[in-house]
């Protein structure tokens, strides 16, 4: 969503330096909530929410600008995700660049569209899966143009794989070089990944 984020160690620690889509500097800390900014509790609807990025949007009920909502708050409080389409009652704070959610009063996932759920993206061609669920190396992979490949080893050709097929499945990012568990099928130019898990998945075939 055109968002950056610094962060030195990858881990959640609450402090970490981020910008939202806005420009807006995020870091998770509200050690000076009630002298500092005036709080606010409103109700509304998670626009989206990347755990990658390590926060989201809620769009609030009463219009106006969307509430920044970061990771930090949201495991604070017992929640490791926000699905899109979630309906969520928070305190926020009224910072200068904007609301921000500080803490989370209810959240009710029965509107949500979970990402395993969503219907298949209509915008690459969809294949109809021929392996069984094999570990996969991924040798490339470019979020901002949407695809990249996998590999099952030396010697076998690489799989496409398209960046809706990864969010139909609840992920958001790949690294070359890291495992994942994955289904494939013959497409227009080639093999093309059906189905993606993390590595570890289910019943996971061991490694090799």
């Amino acid at each position: 969503m055109g968002a950056k984020y610094t962060s030195g160690t990858g881990q959640d620690t609450g402090n970490e330096t981020r910008q939202d889509a806005h420009g807006q500097e995020t870091d998770g800390n509200f050690q000076n909530t009630g002298s500092d900014f005036d709080v606010i509790e409103l109700a509304g609807t998670i626009k989206w929410f990347d755990a990658g990025k390590g926060f989201g949007f809620i769009v609030p009920d009463g219009g106006g600008a969307d509430v920044l909502l970061h990771v930090t708050c949201l495991r604070r409080d017992g929640y490791q995700t926000a699905y899109e389409g979630a309906r969520i009652v928070v305190e926020a704070l009224n910072r200068p660049g904007g609301l921000q959610a500080f803490r989370i009063i209810s959240m009710d996932e029965s509107t949500a569209r979970h990402p395993a759920q969503m219907p298949a993206a209509r915008t690459h061609v969809q294949v109809e899966p021929t392996s069984k669920l094999v570990r996969l190396e991924v040798k490339w992979f470019n979020r901002v143009r949407g695809f990249g490949f996998l590999s099952e080893g030396e010697g076998h050709p690489d799989i496409f794989i398209h960046m809706e097929t990864l969010r139909r499945f609840g992920l958001t990012e790949l690294r070359p070089g890291q495992f994942v568990l994955a289904r494939y099928g013959d497409g227009p130019k080639g093999l093309m990944v059906a189905e993606i898990r993390p590595d570890g998945w289910g019943d996971a075939p061991s490694s090799h």
